[in-house]
């Protein structure tokens, strides 16, 4: 076993460095309006400061796994965290949006770092220990979101947008530092060749599906190039899974996805990341747009970072809650909880304490779900195959937050009257329609996987240890 070059210190750089990724990940979705607004651009162009961090971050997160899988574990963090910090301070230039969203592209980078932070605990820490810290990282994906928000709204309140840049590009900075002196070096072993064909065709398909979404209100949603579009990010995305059966180092291994638990968990994972984003992405907007009945409240960036932090604790708290609950039972149930907050969003949106309760009601559907994902995707394969299923079901999910995120760029876009103009009202109720069928389907998907229940649940809730045996 590793040790720890400061094994007291260990846990708490992990848990930083897990929780700069929850808060890199999030950091443009409060600024978005204030983009626009200090660019003089649209909300669907300011809204790749958000979409472009999980499109990359989908595509990375199997890259970066496979490539500190192996004895390179420490390397491979510091070098990530080196092109998050480089990242921010491109989006912290006062350089145009081009590049504030190459910026972001390049922080897209750092979502592949929470893995190699649990492998890490996995590796150097025994014990009760090593089951604390895996569990502590899943929460901060949540927990950090709800602190990027009203952090980075604080920051753009008082110094403008690309201070909040600037802040991020701080604190990549110094999780580098921290990891620098305290990660250890990680155990021999045996790597894996990169699917680089599997990368290219993945991130071309969901680029191609991200462009499609977003430019379908200026290209027409019958023009030939948006059917060009669409149609080759099919073909690519089928492309890949093609590939990935066939060969013999996958990047993700999509075969792990076969069987009623399997599929369910995974499909669920997709929809439940889709629905996630349009709230969060939604929210913020509308909080900020000027005050309207039903389309906007005035508020400023720093309340609207606000409405993340019950979102943030409601899924702790659900997802502590259901830790120990059937998960194929808990999954349908968290998403008709979801799909109760779009319920509320199309009706509750004048006040401001009704956005921060439909937050909260959203956050105990999500924390519940993604409490669920593990031990289900755990329980339906091989334990040597525990890596690979949950990277599967990481990537489906960010690829649904960057869905959901260009879906409400575009929905939003088709209410707006003409430049300048805020969305109307009828934007975010399609968008809370939109919402609670999805959240109905990812319920309907989710009961496959009651009707067979995995062979054994998986221990100590997200992020145990595998312990199971394959679904039959």
């Amino acid at each position: 076993m590793t040790v720890a070059r400061s094994p007291r210190a260990l846990v708490p750089v992990l848990l930083f460095v897990g929780t700069v990724v929850a808060v890199i990940s999030s950091l443009g979705a409060p600024l978005v309006p204030a983009i626009a607004a200090t660019m003089g651009t649209s909300l669907p162009n300011a809204q790749w400061s958000l979409t472009v961090t999980l499109l990359v971050g989908a595509v990375a997160t199997p890259v970066v796994g496979r490539l500190g899988d192996g004895p390179h574990r420490r390397t491979v963090v510091l070098v990530v965290l080196a092109v998050v910090t480089a990242g921010g301070v491109l989006a912290a230039l006062p350089l145009g949006l081009g590049w504030l969203v190459a910026g972001r592209a390049l922080q897209g980078v750092g979502l592949g770092l929470t893995p190699l932070a649990i492998a890490t605990a996995r590796e150097a820490l025994t014990g009760q220990r090593s089951r604390s810290t895996i569990a502590a990282l899943s929460i901060t994906v949540v927990a950090g979101v709800g602190l990027g928000y009203p952090l980075a709204g604080l920051v753009a309140e008082l110094g403008g947008v690309h201070a909040a840049f600037w802040a991020g590009a701080a604190v990549s900075a110094a999780a580098f530092a921290a990891s620098a002196a305290v990660l250890p070096p990680s155990a021999a072993a045996p790597r894996r060749p990169l699917d680089v064909v599997g990368a290219l065709l993945l991130g071309a398909g969901v680029a191609g599906l991200l462009v499609a979404l977003g430019q379908a209100g200026t290209w027409g949603w019958a023009s030939p190039l948006l059917l060009a579009t669409a149609g080759g990010s099919v073909a690519a995305l089928g492309a890949w899974v093609l590939w990935e059966v066939r060969t013999p180092h996958p990047l993700v291994d999509v075969r792990l996805a076969r069987g009623r638990v399997a599929f369910s968990a995974h499909s669920a994972a997709l929809l439940v990341g889709l629905s996630n984003y349009l709230l969060l992405t939604a929210v913020p907007v509308l909080a900020q747009a000027p005050a309207s009945p039903g389309a906007g409240l005035g508020a400023s960036i720093v309340v609207a970072g606000l409405m993340l932090l019950p979102f943030s604790a409601a899924s702790v708290v659900a997802g502590r809650l259901t830790a120990r609950a059937r998960p194929e039972l808990v999954l349908p149930g968290a998403a008709l909880v979801q799909g109760g907050a779009f319920l509320l969003f199309a009706v509750l949106r004048t006040e401001l304490w009704q956005l921060f309760l439909v937050m909260a009601v959203a956050g105990l559907g999500v924390g519940a779900a993604f409490a669920a994902f593990p031990a289900l995707v755990v329980a339906a394969v091989p334990p040597s195959e525990t890596g690979s299923a949950m990277s599967l079901n990481q990537v489906l999910r960010y690829v649904g937050f960057a869905v959901g995120s260009a879906l409400t760029a575009t929905v939003l876009a088709g209410a707006t009257a003409g430049p300048g103009a805020a969305p109307s009202g009828s934007g975010y109720t399609a968008l809370a329609g939109i919402g609670a069928a999805v959240c109905a389907a990812t319920a309907v998907v989710a009961g496959l996987a009651g009707r067979q229940r995995p062979s054994r649940p998986a221990p100590g809730g997200p992020g145990a240890r595998a312990t199971g045996v394959p679904a039959r």
